[in-house]
């Protein structure tokens, strides 16, 4: 099984850098989400991977030694460009996609054949791309990137423009490759598919890594807040040190440092009136996102 590390990336597009120091590890089985607004270096950083672009310092490992030639030919890449021929017949572009990644016929052809059927496309192995409709045009760019059995995936935006139904068979694709031991990395800007999908999650802005770690990592990070439901104004309960960041009739979001604790401020708050509520609250990716890039 593999893992990929991107480590120290640096590129500069004239006196502009697309890339400082980004640096990324995705083990075997983990599906990673790599998230930023457009421009922030997600693309440039796949692509470097991918050989298409040179970086200007840092390095790509496979299995921790530098990554060749023959290593990106076992990658399955799906590029935010969609690349797949317009009029030719859907299988047989599979085919030809298989054998040149060094697959024989035979073995080219089942594999097509059973990602098509996999993907509801069993009933269109004749079909030209441009019969498709948009949502299956991307399973079909999907499958092209996993008709060699790639040892990792690379999928830059790959959920873009995807009804409900298509983004649920291609989840369910990335879910299964995730368990068979394939590392994934993939960019998105749908947020909540990334929290509900990924294993870990990264955050790049201006070509800096801002934030990586574990969804939960990322989310429990930072000061405390919690929820209290209260008929009494924060102003009256709130302890010494903690922050009311937002308030409305009946209810407080409270900030907390860490010397005080949520029993202190559920305390104080009872000793003035009653609390109907109490919960912490845990921002989720869109909130984190919106704070790292701003």
């Amino acid at each position: 099984m593999t893992t990929l590390e991107v480590r120290n990336l640096r590129k500069n597009f004239g006196d502009v850098a697309a890339l400082t120091d980004v640096s990324l590890t995705v083990k075997p089985g983990e599906i990673y989400g790599f998230v930023g607004s457009n421009g922030a270096g997600k693309s440039t950083t796949m692509r470097i991977i991918l050989g298409v672009l040179a970086a200007d310092a840092g390095e790509v490992l496979w299995d921790g030694k530098p990554i060749t030639a023959d290593n990106r030919r076992n990658i399955g890449y799906m590029p935010e460009e969609r690349g797949l021929y317009a009029k030719e017949k859907i299988l047989d572009q599979l085919v030809f996609l298989a054998r040149l990644h060094g697959l024989g016929i035979q073995e080219a052809t089942t594999n097509a054949q059973g990602l098509l059927e996999q993907l509801g496309l069993a009933e269109r192995t004749t079909s030209q791309l441009t019969d498709l409709s948009l949502g299956n045009q991307q399973r079909v760019q999907l499958a092209a990137s996993l008709v060699h059995n790639p040892d990792v995936l690379v999928l830059d935006e790959p959920f873009s423009g995807l009804d409900p139904i298509a983004v649920q068979v291609m989840s369910d694709m990335l879910i299964s490759r995730a368990q068979q031991g394939t590392p994934v990395i993939f960019s998105s800007h749908q947020l909540d598919l990334v929290q509900r999908l990924c294993d870990r999650v990264g955050i790049i802005s201006g070509g800096e890594m801002r934030a990586q770690g574990t969804v939960m990592e990322l989310r429990t990070q930072g000061p405390a807040r919690y929820e209290v439901g209260s008929p009494v104004p924060a102003q009256e309960w709130c302890p010494t040190g903690c922050r009311i960041v937002a308030e409305e009739p009946g209810q407080t979001i409270i900030e907390k440092p860490e010397h005080v604790s949520d029993q202190d401020i559920l305390a104080a708050a009872l000793a003035v009136g009653p609390v109907h509520s109490f919960t912490r609250r845990v921002p989720d990716l869109v909130d984190l996102f919106k704070e790292f890039v701003s």
